[in-house]
């Protein structure tokens, strides 16, 4: 039984037509043409499909459509904040050559974004733990680790800059 739900995704508002069984991975790919998101194992292991759900790191893949309708949902898209279009978590990855193959690396984003939206300063180890849920078969996840870690000592470089002003 199809019906039409409201998506809210980077601060806009979708009316699209789902199913019951749609799951969010293929709403925001094949609906609302945010292709960011990867579908990879389809069973939530991977992380590859990583989406922020009222914030909190949301495995799209095995979340259906129908329980994420209303909520507040944010996709890699969403990240770009920038005059040449990258957060400062995507600068920091494309800098330290963080993604390879590039599947595993927006749900890589959005992880990290999660957890430096709660932990702005952690430490290399509480970034591992954090990434710990994302599998990646290309980088060793040393690159990884690095461009977090890069993005949180520019992070606060910019909010100190910030508080002297």
């Amino acid at each position: 039984m199809k019906t039409i739900a409201t998506f809210h995704v980077n601060g806009q508002e979708y009316d699209t037509v789902i199913e019951p069984h749609m799951v969010l991975a293929d709403i925001l790919r094949d609906n609302l043409n945010l292709t960011g998101t990867k579908r990879a194992c389809s069973g939530g292991n991977c992380g590859a499909c990583t989406v922020l759900v009222n914030g909190r790191p949301t495995c799209s893949c095995i979340t259906l459509g129908m329980l994420a309708r209303d909520k507040d949902i944010e996709t890699v898209e969403g990240l770009a904040s920038t005059k040449n279009g990258l957060s400062t978590l995507q600068t920091a990855f494309v800098q330290n050559n963080a993604a390879q193959c590039g599947f595993c690396t927006s749900g890589m984003l959005m992880t990290a974004e999660a957890l430096l939206r709660e932990n702005p300063q952690p430490t290399r180890q509480e970034v591992k733990i954090a990434i710990s849920g994302n599998i990646c078969r290309c980088t060793g996840y040393i690159k990884i680790v690095d461009a977090i870690m890069e993005a949180v000592s520019t992070l606060q470089t910019i909010n100190n800059h910030n508080e002297k002003a």
